[in-house]
């Protein structure tokens, strides 16, 4: 995801040189065992080459435009690739292969990196899985009709349709071409509302969730932000859903707001919360019929297996009950009639990513 171009100042620039030596520690300890020596880190002004590991002076040099342009999440990335790179050199010793041999992709694929040059994963899908998005783009194309028994069909017949395919894969063993994006922009706090819509992802959506922990570069803070992992067709799926319940949520909270004449947004995190688990509460409903029809997700052991190499340490999270205002309650009930269609505004400035038009 591509941000607005914005100039580091100096102490920006040292500032999140103090965070990657802290991510430099935090990956050594994850990915490579404490093997690597610290070497330094050092930002340049390349426009060619987003990083680059320096033998001779043992240090590994990033693009600023990494920071200013592509986000923490692609500045981490490129990170790992080349501490690879290090750990092929300094670990292994191995000098007469190629900059990206076989040693370097056994590196990399052990940890879930990606091995090509430039260290940025390409996670668009392919001919068959543009074909399938298709295909879900066409009935969701559907749920926007005035009927509501039509609109809630299409709806299903989109969810069966990823479901089938996602079985079909793992039962053909075709599984196992992952890749990862965040979604949205970081933020200080993660509220209810997020929090169920990364639940939403993961167990309806085929994708993996977690909150991963970001520096904000162009700000001096650090944040946290959603990262998916999942197949292609997955990935591009689940971006699509997130950007539509966001916006959808606002736009329900803006009508709640005119119907009911509220001043201020002091419920709108407990109405958008509500929301988010209505749409839920539905999702787990068609998720029953679905069994009832012998379709069963069980989950993707190799997705689970290339999750756990991006994170071999997770830390898991639990929040208690807590008292719910009416306008949770309400914001639920309306959660509840959300029908998933194509075409809908943007949220968090900037446009939706669409799933492929129409044809």
């Amino acid at each position: 995801m591509s941000r607005p171009v914005r100039e580091l100042t100096a102490e920006l620039e040292r500032a999140a040189l103090r965070e990657l030596r802290h991510v430099y520690r935090d990956l050594n300890a994850t990915h490579f065992g404490r093997k690597l020596n610290a070497a330094a880190l050092r930002l340049t002004d390349a426009s060619t080459q987003l990083g680059r590991w320096r033998r001779d002076s043992r240090t590994i040099e990033l693009s600023c435009s990494l920071l200013e342009e592509l986000g923490w999440d692609a500045v981490i990335e490129v990170l790992k690739h080349e501490m690879a790179h290090q750990y092929v050199d300094e670990v292994l010793g191995i000098v007469d292969e190629t900059a990206h041999g076989p040693a370097f992709r056994e590196v990399c694929e052990r940890r879930a990196i990606d091995s090509r040059a430039g260290g940025l994963p390409n996670t668009g899908p392919s001919r068959a899985e543009q074909h399938l998005l298709e295909r879900v783009a066409k009935l969701l194309a559907l749920a926007q009709s005035t009927n509501e028994h039509e609109a809630h069909s299409a709806m299903s017949a989109a969810q069966r349709l990823m479901l089938k395919y996602n079985l079909e894969e793992l039962s053909r063993g075709d599984a196992g071409r992952y890749g990862y994006r965040t979604l949205g922009l970081p933020s200080g706090r993660v509220d209810e509302s997020r929090r169920i819509l990364a639940m939403i992802l993961a167990q309806h959506f085929f994708v993996e969730t977690i909150w991963v922990p970001v520096w904000r570069p162009l700000e001096g803070k650090r944040g946290s932000v959603l990262e998916i992992c999942g197949s292609p067709q997955n990935l591009e799926l689940a971006e699509y859903v997130h950007s539509f319940l966001l916006g959808t949520a606002e736009r329900l909270w803006k009508q709640y707001q005119q119907e009911f004449m509220i001043v201020g947004n002091a419920q709108r995190r407990s109405y958008i919360a509500g929301v988010m688990a209505g749409f839920k509460d539905k999702l787990e409903r068609e998720r029953t019929k679905n069994r009832a029809h012998g379709l069963v997700w069980v989950g993707d052991k190799d997705l689970d297996d290339f999750f756990r190499k991006r994170h071999p340490r997770v830390r898991w999270a639990r929040y208690g009950p807590r008292r719910r205002p009416a306008a949770y309650g309400d914001g639920r009930m309306a959660g509840q009639q959300i029908v998933l269609h194509r075409g809908v505004g943007g949220s968090e400035a900037r446009p939706v990513r669409q799933l492929p038009p129409r044809r």
